[in-house]
Parts: structure tokens; C-alpha cells; sequence
């Protein structure tokens, strides 16, 4: 038997809600499926589950909210189905919560959404970002009130169906108040240190106007994209700055996803992972950092990609911010910040010259690391970026 249990999609997620099981009890699944769709603060996640077997019990009903590390399934190897006789005795029984009896005029209504919460599949939020508004005022058609593919495409841009802003700006006031809640903890439980290097991006740019001319104009490389790959190589160098605080002590993570600070339309953020981001070339780098933005913003990540990221990397660049500080995820125990690319006078062969900079900055966990190993990684990402073509 397994137990299949809310996921902790953050450091600041306590708790979630289910919208809706993707799977039966009976039906089979392997790892890796998605077997729920469950709503945060900040978005509805497809939840992938972590055993093979076959769906034995379902324990948790769509639009109950379920505190993290409850178990709400029990997956069985494939074989007979498990006798109450055998059922594992430290799973704890799950609340249910009671449902207001509909009266007679209102049972053929869809039930409505929990209170401040938008019940949506990942389909039809992907649908409504596309067509440019919030479905938050849409009543929904689907299983206990969800929003469907349906209802999206019904709703077209009719004004009467479009979200009322007090929807929107409630749900951002949420998300602003778990995002402070996460960065307060942090900040309060983290003794952060901070360095910064500024990096000389001549022969880094001159290589990505090379490559770039050779490329496809739907397969060209962004200089995010070069930062990323050389932070994940750098900490094959200073491996301990990739690593999550566990119960009291920094517990090395053997793989390198790399957390990219995504902005949210809607406002907000989230900063999902790119899995193994030190083996991935350039290009595919590329087209998957693509992929969670567009993913990012129409609200259909999964999990894993919430709850994987080993160290985070943001950009303020485009906002026009030249050096970035920035205050660490918990559990990860760094965060690596770029600035804006800027022409600044450099000293080089004894001669003033204009050359492109970017300022680096690393935030690190001084309980794991100290100014000296940070120093060598903020080295060790200049040396990479200088031989851009090694990438």
C-alpha cells in the first residue's frame, strides 16, 4: 500500500483545496500521472502521483480543504483489492466537511466554489488567459460547480460573464499575504548573507548574436537562458549551495533544478523548476523556460514543478533594475539575482572601453555556506559566462 498525500507545493502553502480527482478508485496509474487537480493560493496544480498501483480509496472529497501532509488516497499494488481487515491502521481518518442541503429550489444549480476560492480545470483557466479575462465571476456547469472548457468557450467576451475586479483583487490580496508570510518566515529564520560581482558580458553577447543568426527566429536563445544554464554549472563547483534545510541541517540535492522567479499577470509570482537544468543544451533549455512561462500564467503547472526547485534565480532586468537582492525561498538555502545588461566603462589591456555588464548577486544561507564559497561561485558563474560556447 501507498498513501498518496496533499504535497507541499511551497513554503508558504499550508493547505489546499481539491477541485477534482483525475482518476476512479480501480483505475490504474504509474508514477508520474496526474491524479488531482488542487487549488492554492496562487494557482490550480496538477498533482502528479509518487507510486504504481491501483487507486484502492479515495478519502477526500472535491472542495474540501486539506491541510499538507494529510492523506487522502491509498494506492494498492495490482493484485486483489485490500479487505477492511488489512487496512493500514496509522492512517489517521479525514474530516469531511458537510455540505449545506440544497432546498428544493436550488437542486438542479451547480454548487458554488468554496468561499474565495475559484474552481476551474487547468483546460479551461488555460482557455480564459488566452481570451485575456479573469473567469473568477463564471458560474461553473462542471462537478461541484467547477468552470469547464465548456464555460469558458461559452462565456466568448460577453462583458456579462467577465470577472468582477473585486474577484481579482481579493484573490491577489491572498496571494500577497502568503507570499508575505513565506519571505517574513524566511528573513526571521534565515541569517542571510548577500555578495555581488559584476560580470562582463562582451563575449557572451557577441556569441548569442552568432548563434542566434544561425537559429530559427522561434528557436532563438534569450540571455536569461545563458544566466540559468551557467548558475546550474557553477554549482557542480559549490554543490553545497544547492540544497534544501531539513529538520535542522542542509541536505545536498544530487540533482540541479533551478527555480525561475516567474511574474504573474494577475500579480504575484511563482518559481517553478527547471529539472536538471545542468544537463539540459541550450536550446531545450530554451523551449522548456518557454513552456513554464506560458504554463505559469495560464495557471496549468504541476507539482513537481512547484516542489522540486532546489535554488531559485530571478531577473529584474526587464524592469529596469540593475542590481538584485533578493530574500531566499525556505527550504532552498540560495538565490541567485542578474540585473539589467548596461554599457559601463571596463578597464581592459590598460584602456577604457564600453563594454555590456550584468551585475550577479547571490543571497545565501549563512548556516550552509560563508562569503568565501560564495565568492568562489560568484567566480566560478563569471569564468562560465566567459566561454559562452561551453555551455
Amino acid at each position: 500500500m501507498a498513501e498518496f498525500v496533499m504535497p507541499t507545493l511551497g513554503a508558504d502553502m499550508t493547505e489546499g483545496t481539491l477541485v477534482q480527482w483525475k482518476k476512479r478508485v480501480g483505475d490504474r496509474i504509474a508514477k508520474g500521472e496526474i491524479i488531482a487537480e488542487v487549488d492554492t493560493e496562487k494557482a490550480a496544480i496538477d498533482v502528479e502521483c509518487h507510486a504504481n498501483g491501483i487507486i484502492d480509496r479515495l478519502l477526500t472529497k472535491p472542495g474540501e480543504k486539506v491541510p499538507v501532509g494529510t492523506v487522502m488516497a491509498v494506492i494498492r499494488d495490482e493484485g486483489p483489492p485490500a479487505t477492511a481487515s488489512l487496512q493500514p491502521q496509522h492512517i489517521a481518518p479525514q474530516p469531511v466537511l458537510r455540505q449545506p442541503i440544497p432546498t428544493p429550489a436550488a437542486k438542479t444549480a451547480p454548487l458554488p466554489a468554496p468561499s474565495g476560492r475559484l474552481r476551474i480545470s487547468p483546460a479551461a483557466r488555460k482557455l480564459a488567459a488566452e481570451r485575456g479575462f479573469d473567469p473568477t465571476g463564471l458560474t461553473g456547469t462542471g462537478p461541484e460547480g467547477a468552470i469547464t472548457l465548456e464555460d469558458i468557450a461559452r462565456a466568448g467576451t460577453s462583458t456579462a460573464d467577465i470577472a468582477k475586479p473585486a474577484g481579482t483583487a481579493e484573490r491577489q490580496a491572498r496571494m500577497r499575504q502568503t507570499i508575505a508570510a513565506a519571505m517574513a518566515r524566511s528573513k526571521r529564520e534565515i541569517p542571510h548573507y548577500y555578495l555581488s560581482t559584476t560580470i562582463d558580458l562582451s563575449h557572451a553577447l557577441a556569441w548569442l548574436t552568432a548563434e542566434n543568426a544561425r537559429r530559427p527566429v522561434t528557436e532563438r536563445l534569450l540571455v536569461s537562458v545563458l544566466f540559468i544554464k551557467a548558475v546550474a554549472l557553477a554549482l557542480r563547483q559549490i554543490p553545497e549551495l544547492n540544497a534544501l534545510w531539513k529538520d535542522g541541517e542542509a541536505v545536498r540535492s544530487e540533482r540541479i533544478h533551478i527555480g525561475t522567479a516567474i511574474s504573474l499577470r494577475q500579480g504575484g509570482l511563482v518559481a517553478p523548476a527547471l529539472h536538471d537544468a545542468d544537463r539540459a543544451g541550450l536550446g531545450d533549455l530554451m523551449q522548456r523556460f518557454q513552456d513554464l512561462v506560458k504554463r505559469s500564467r495560464a495557471g496549468s503547472l504541476r507539482s513537481s514543478e512547484l516542489s522540486d526547485p532546489t535554488i531559485t534565480v530571478t531577473s529584474l532586468g526587464e524592469q529596469g533594475v540593475e542590481t538584485v537582492f533578493g530574500v531566499i525561498y525556505p527550504p532552498q538555502v540560495a538565490l541567485v539575482g542578474f540585473g539589467k545588461v548596461l554599457e559601463r566603462p571596463w578597464v581592459a589591456n590598460g584602456l577604457v572601453v564600453a563594454r555590456p555588464v550584468v551585475i550577479a548577486s547571490l543571497s545565501a544561507d549563512h548556516r550552509v555556506s560563508d562569503g568565501h564559497r560564495g565568492g568562489l561561485f560568484l567566480g566560478e558563474l563569471d569564468r562560465l559566462l566567459q566561454e559562452p560556447q561551453s555551455l
